[in-house]
C-alpha cells in the first residue's frame, strides 16, 4: 500500500507539468496571434509603400509586392517637407511631455503629500477634465491663444497639450504618492530638509520609473495629436508630421501607395521611439507592479 502511494506521486507531478506545458503554449499561441494583430497593419503600410501603381492595381494591398519602387515615399518626403515635420514633431512632443510630467508632479505633490484642502475635489475636477471631449475645448482654447499672441506657434501646442496631459498625469501620480511612506518623510523632516529638497532628493528618485512611462506616454500621445495642432498651427514649417498627412486630401486620396507611405513615414519615428525606450518601459511598469 505505501508502495502504491509512493508511485502516485510523482505521477501526479507528471500530470501537472504536462497540463502546465500545454498552458503555456497556448498563451504563448494567443500572444503571437496579437503580436501578428498588431504588426499586421505596419508590414501592410510597408508593403504598400514600395508598390508601384500597375502592381497594386493588377494583385491588390494584400499581395507581397512584385516590384520595388520608392517613389511614393520619395514624393511624400519632399511634398510635406518631412525632415522639417519630423523635427516639430519630435519638439513638440518631447517639450509636451516634459511639462506634462513636472506639472503632474508638482500638482501631486501637493495633493499626495501635501494634503492640501480640498485635494479630493481638484481629483474629481481633473477626472472630469479628462472625459471632456477636445472637440468641446477647441474653440475657447482658439480664443485665448489669439488673444495673447499665441496663434500659429508651437508653444501654444505645448501649453495646451501639457495641461490637457496634466490632468491624466496628476491623478495618477496622486494616488501613488498617498501610499507613500510618511516614515521616509518624517526622516527627511528631521534632517532639517525643505519641501524642494524632499520632492527632489527623495521622492523624485522612488519615482523615476514611473516618470519615465508617463513621459513616454505622453510624448506618443502628443505625436497622435491631430486636431489641436491642425487647428492651432496653420503655417506650414510648424505643422506636425499628423497635420502634414492632410495633404493627401484631394488628388492624392486617389493613390493608395502614396497614402501607405505616409502611413509608414509616419508610423516609423514612433515604432523606433518605442523600440529605444522599451525597457524603459518594461522597467517603470515592472517597478510600479511591486510597489
Amino acid at each position: 500500500m505505501a508502495a502504491t502511494s509512493s508511485l502516485s506521486v510523482p505521477v501526479v507531478h507528471t500530470e501537472h507539468r504536462r497540463k502546465k506545458g500545454i498552458g503555456r503554449w497556448v498563451v504563448l499561441a494567443i500572444l503571437l496571434v496579437f503580436l501578428a494583430a498588431t504588426l499586421f497593419p505596419f508590414f501592410l503600410a510597408a508593403f504598400n509603400a514600395i508598390k508601384t501603381a500597375a502592381d497594386y492595381a493588377a494583385n491588390g494591398p494584400l499581395a507581397f509586392p512584385r516590384s520595388f519602387d520608392l517613389t511614393a515615399l520619395k514624393n511624400f518626403w519632399t511634398t510635406v517637407d518631412f525632415p522639417r515635420k519630423l523635427f516639430n514633431s519630435i519638439l513638440i512632443s518631447a517639450c509636451t511631455a516634459i511639462l506634462a510630467v513636472v506639472l503632474s508632479l508638482l500638482n501631486a505633490y501637493a495633493i499626495g503629500i501635501g494634503r492640501v484642502r480640498g485635494g479630493q475635489a481638484l481629483l474629481v475636477i481633473l477626472l472630469i477634465a479628462i472625459m471632456a471631449p477636445q472637440e468641446a475645448l477647441v474653440y475657447p482654447l482658439y480664443y485665448m491663444a489669439k488673444l495673447v499672441g499665441l496663434f500659429d506657434s508651437m508653444l501654444s501646442v505645448i501649453i495646451i497639450l501639457g495641461v490637457l496631459h496634466t490632468a491624466f498625469g496628476t491623478y495618477l501620480l496622486s494616488s501613488v504618492l498617498a501610499t507613500f511612506p510618511r516614515e521616509i518623510i518624517e526622516a527627511a523632516q528631521i534632517d532639517n530638509a525643505t519641501r524642494w529638497q524632499i520632492l527632489w532628493l527623495v521622492i523624485v528618485p522612488v519615482l523615476r520609473p514611473t516618470l519615465a512611462v508617463l513621459a513616454t506616454f505622453f510624448f506618443i500621445w502628443t505625436w497622435n495629436e491631430f486636431l489641436i495642432p491642425l487647428v492651432f498651427l496653420v503655417s506650414n514649417n510648424n505643422q506636425t508630421i499628423s497635420v502634414a498627412m492632410g495633404v493627401l486630401s484631394g488628388s492624392n486620396t486617389q493613390e493608395p501607395t502614396a497614402i501607405a507611405a505616409a502611413s509608414l513615414l509616419g508610423i516609423l519615428p514612433t515604432v523606433i521611439f518605442f523600440l529605444i525606450f522599451q525597457r524603459t518601459l518594461t522597467r517603470g511598469v515592472a517597478a510600479g507592479a511591486v510597489k
